[in-house]
């Protein structure tokens, strides 16, 4: 009896080590690629690869010094508050009536609402690339994006809302976050839409064409450090809400 129980607790033991070492092998194969990049921005090695041959930041001077990455930045972030803006509103009004109304077909209509989530992001670019210059003739530029980027961003707004209608502030500030940040990084819908004018992912994209430089590693790793950030944001305003209306919720027996 004893040996058996030993078996089984050898047995254990080696099978929380092997999942234990798999969940480190897949920790690896997804960061490590991240810390390789952050490493190569501090590079002095101009391929922006290995060896380090020095550190330097000089890359991150071109970066903030270059007039192209300014525009880009100008862009992305006026499409981004834009898309953010339009999500929130629309993504809100639309969540009230399709989890307190009686409409009928109400999970049809859910359903539709949430449809450009399963929708490759090259269909949208390109089915409203046809409406907008092929049938309704209008000229491509960062507005277009917007309604572009708005038709992929509101359902994320929608299902978060809808799932926490008892708190809403928190969902439709977890909402705009998160339209931001998809607005920010979306890339293939934008570069269909957006007309002459680059965002960030299109600049960091046209760069990479001619290879991977030190610069774009620089610039990726600012845009890390800014996403995660906004992530931070996003788990931080929730709890600091709910701790700022404990500490102004009216004490049980204090003076009315």
């Amino acid at each position: 009896m004893a040996g058996d129980v030993e078996v089984l607790s050898t047995r254990a033991r080696v099978g929380r080590l092997g999942l234990a070492a798999y969940g480190a092998f897949i920790y690896v194969f997804l960061f490590a690629p991240i810390v390789l990049l952050v490493l190569f921005s501090f590079n002095a090695n101009r391929y922006g690869t290995f060896p380090v041959t020095a550190w330097t930041l000089k890359w991150y001077r071109d970066a903030i010094g270059n007039y192209q990455i300014h525009d880009a930045l100008s862009t992305t972030l006026k499409v981004a508050a834009e898309v953010t803006t339009i999500s929130v509103v629309v993504g809100t009004a639309a969540a009230f009536p399709l989890v307190r109304s009686r409409l009928p077909f109400r999970n049809g209509i859910r359903v539709a609402f949430i449809l450009p989530i399963m929708i490759p992001g090259l269909l949208i670019g390109v089915s409203l690339l046809v409406l907008f210059t092929g049938s309704l003739h209008w000229q491509l530029s960062p507005q277009t994006a917007v309604i572009g980027q708005s038709v992929y961003t509101t359902p994320f707004v929608i299902l978060l809302v809808a799932a926490r209608l008892q708190a809403l502030l928190p969902a439709i500030l977890a909402g705009a976050l998160l339209a931001f940040t998809l607005s920010l990084d979306e890339f293939i819908i934008t570069y269909f839409l957006i007309g002459d004018r680059i965002t960030l992912p299109i600049y960091i994209y046209t760069q990479i064409k001619f290879g991977i430089t030190p610069e774009v590693n620089a610039l990726a790793s600012m845009l890390l450090g800014a996403s995660l950030l906004v992530l931070a944001l996003a788990f931080a305003l929730p709890q600091v809400m709910r701790a700022t209306r404990r500490a102004f919720r009216p004490r049980a027996g204090g003076v009315a």
